[in-house]
């Protein structure tokens, strides 16, 4: 049984982007090996410098992760924080990493270019993540295309450990999720938390309608013909409904006479349907907070165990022991 690793940063409250991203291919996932996830919380710290948030948004992440139906009898949850033989495999593998590797990573070439100042927590970043993914002896990471250099460079510095001392490491395989539409923010944009253009997963019935109808639209009459293409609204709304709802929905923009406070409306119903057990099981997890850590505790019991058989490997190996 292949063993599947996947990790989120928990630096806000999950949004829509984030559940058809990573939440509902994880749990998918969960029926097809050992899977394991983690929250991301070391990950977090380049951003997220408050404590309070960081804790608050690292145990919302799990309640939503489970609410949304990650099976804790089929999958390990658990914080990364809480196994720390990571961040001592992360120096042992920076010993062995070139620069130029680091340097020609995305994100870090991304904040070049728009001229911010990155710290060493981001440029060192694709090696704790390459830690993340080794310590457990991972055999498949799934991947957006936009991540496969970080299963890449992991498979290089696996390459280079196990060249210079021994066969330590497993190279992992990096599995790439279907391509998704780019999911579109209130604004347009991509939904991203640096954008706030968001839509959480759980908000309240009336805060939910709100951000539905702030969606940015033009300024076509009601009674006037729309265009359904790139509509962030018609986009959205494929997300949530059967494919005949949504050509009546882009049959209805091209005749006119239905204003765009219409449509969001039927947008605003499709996603409090869609997600509607969901509310459920959250609401009945968030009733019972000790199942959380519970669950956390279960979850870094077993992580910890793997990654101890792992780096008591590699401490023999590079001569630590």
């Amino acid at each position: 049984m292949p063993r599947i690793l996947s990790g989120i940063k928990p630096t806000g409250k999950p949004h829509l982007g984030n559940y058809f991203g990573m939440l509902r291919p994880a749990i998918e996932w969960q029926d097809r090996g050992q899977a394991l996830y983690f929250l991301a919380d070391y990950h977090a710290l380049t951003t997220v410098r408050d404590p309070a948030k960081l804790r608050e948004h690292s145990r919302g992440v799990a309640l939503d992760f489970l609410a949304c139906g990650l099976d804790p009898a089929k999958a390990v949850l658990f914080k990364q924080s809480d196994v720390p033989q990571v961040t001592e495999l992360t120096w042992i593998l920076s010993t062995i990493t070139p620069m130029a590797m680091l340097e020609n990573a995305h994100a870090y070439k991304d904040h070049l270019a728009k001229n911010l100042k990155p710290d060493h927590g981001l440029f060192a970043y694709p090696v704790l993540m390459a830690a993340d993914i080794l310590i457990y002896d991972s055999d498949i990471v799934p991947v957006g295309k936009d991540q496969k250099q970080h299963v890449e460079i992991t498979r290089d510095l696996a390459a280079k450990m196990n060249q210079l001392y021994g066969d330590i490491f497993k190279i992992p395989e990096p599995s790439i999720l279907p391509a998704l539409a780019t999911i579109p923010g209130l604004d347009g944009q991509k939904m991203s938390k640096s954008y706030d253009n968001t839509i959480e997963l759980f908000l309240e019935e009336k805060a939910l309608k709100k951000k539905i109808m702030g969606i940015t639209t033009d300024s076509t009459p009601v009674e006037a013909p729309k265009n359904p293409e790139n509509s962030s609204i018609v986009n959205l709304y494929k997300l949530f409904v059967p494919a005949a709802d949504v050509e009546k929905m882009e049959a209805d923009f091209r005749a006119g006479g239905t204003g765009y406070g219409d449509f969001k409306k039927r947008l605003f119903e499709a996603i409090w349907v869609y997600f509607e057990p969901m509310r459920k099981r959250r609401a009945e997890i968030a009733a019972d907070p000790k199942y959380i850590d519970e669950v956390l505790v279960r979850g870094s019991e077993m992580a910890n165990d793997l990654a101890s058989k792992t780096l008591q490997r590699v401490r023999t190996a590079v001569g630590l022991e």
